[in-house]
């Protein structure tokens, strides 16, 4: 690869990388058959080294009441069945109360690393002061923030002596309101660590200090949302499929504590909550990467990785909690630039972020709740493989005629890769 890729136009990286890897002409028809005739000059402005675009299905999960009120959530994902998922989980759970959310908290943490020969001690007991001095030399980055009711909240210092015993983390506690804050959390730390360091060198000047790192933490256990369901234990019958419905209710009771107590089956427990969280996320212009790595440190926060929900089954009432740390926002970034984020937001209604938190867990705990129910009776592969016929049918080619003759040959059968093949080639061969 010649040097400058970034500067060329996109025919040319196109021809450059056709070149070198020796694609075929696919490569670049493909990519231009993705480009957006009206939006692309936007699109190409939100990553580096932009060829095209890739698309990812935008869907609609309809009839969620979450605090007695009615949702359409919009959700961006490429699996087969999440959707329809926690439709399903949504028109149960609406004739039964519905979604019942509550924020527990929203602050959000900064980081400020630093090494120095200031001991602990010393440092605990200048804190007052640093604390009042960093406070305002940030006024002016925080005085908007500050006006809509957020801003920087508390500081903590904790001595990093796991990596050696000169370095400190000066741990900053932020409100950050409707956007996610990152930038406003970054910017605010990189300013304390100048004048972290200037205070404390006017304070001994002979004492060295190095400003190692400021940067915002993705780990967000103070921004908290839980979202409960409960019903009488009889009303589960319509998921009981062949069980009685508190026979239902006790296997159900029993996956969810295998989750808690079992790291691989959490880890698989907790991706299905993420199924609904993180379609809510990519379809509202949030960042879904930072989401995933909060809840998982989130998950493991007691020394053992462990699910996300609770259960308790007590006088025939079957109650189901999710407790999750979601840091979103509904102004900045993707949110107000992407055409299709705005629109999402506007489906809901324009949440703020403490709505969207809920309308995200409550998303989660609809996915969760469906693919449990699944688990524990007719199993997970009977309905993710029936939604999942027609992407088989797809990578063979299959016609309308074809389709159809699969989709009702497979209504009361195992779908498979191999199953699906088979039947299309005798299909095709008694044609």
């Amino acid at each position: 690869m010649k040097k400058g890729f970034s500067k060329l136009n996109t025919t040319d990286k196109i021809a450059a990388l056709t070149e070198q890897h020796q694609l075929n002409s696919d490569f670049k028809q493909t990519l231009q058959s993705h480009i957006h005739p009206e939006f692309q000059d936007l699109y190409n402005q939100f990553s580096e080294n932009t060829l095209s675009n890739f698309f990812l299905p935008y869907g609609v999960a309809p009839g969620f009441l979450i605090n007695d009120k009615e949702y359409s959530i919009p959700m961006v994902i490429e699996e087969s069945s999440v959707v329809a998922a926690a439709s399903k989980a949504a028109k149960f759970w609406a004739l039964n109360g519905g979604f019942k959310t509550r924020i527990i908290s929203t602050n959000k943490r900064g980081q400020l690393f630093f090494t120095t020969e200031w001991t602990y001690t010393e440092l605990t007991e200048l804190l007052p002061k640093i604390k009042k001095f960093l406070l305002k030399v940030t006024e002016d980055i925080t005085q908007s923030m500050r006006q809509r009711g957020g801003g920087i909240i508390d500081f903590e210092l904790h001595h990093e002596s796991d990596v050696d015993a000169a370095t400190y983390c000066l741990t900053v506690s932020f409100e950050t309101r409707d956007s996610m804050g990152a930038n406003f959390i970054n910017s605010c730390l990189e300013k304390m660590g100048e004048a972290l360091k200037a205070f404390l060198k006017k304070q001994n000047s002979e004492l060295a200090i190095e400003i190692n790192m400021a940067i915002l933490s993705n780990y967000t256990p103070e921004c908290i949302v839980e979202c409960m369901v409960s019903c009488p234990t009889p009303s589960l019958q319509a998921y009981s499929g062949t069980f009685t419905a508190e026979d239902f209710a006790l296997r159900f009771q029993k996956a969810v504590q295998l989750a808690t107590h079992n790291v691989g089956r959490a880890v698989t427990h907790n991706k299905g909550i993420m199924n609904g969280i993180d379609a809510v996320v990519l379809a509202t212009g949030n960042d879904f990467r930072a989401i995933e790595a909060g809840v998982h440190a989130f998950a493991a926060k007691n020394g053992q990785y462990s699910s996300l929900t609770k259960i308790d089954i007590s006088e025939n009432i079957f109650t189901y909690t999710l407790t999750v740390p979601l840091a979103v926002g509904t102004v900045g970034g993707l949110t107000s630039l992407h055409p299709l984020a705005k629109q999402s937001l506007a489906l809901l209604e324009y949440p703020n972020a403490q709505e969207l938190m809920q309308i995200m867990a409550a998303a989660g705990m609809a996915n969760n709740f469906s693919a449990i129910a699944a688990l524990v009776t007719s199993g997970i592969q009977k309905g993710h493989m029936k939604m999942h016929l027609s992407n088989i049918l797809s990578t063979f080619n299959a016609v309308g005629d074809e389709k159809e003759a699969a989709l009702n040959y497979f209504k009361n059968k195992t779908v498979s890769h191999s199953a699906v093949k088979q039947f299309l080639e005798d299909l095709r061969k008694n044609a």
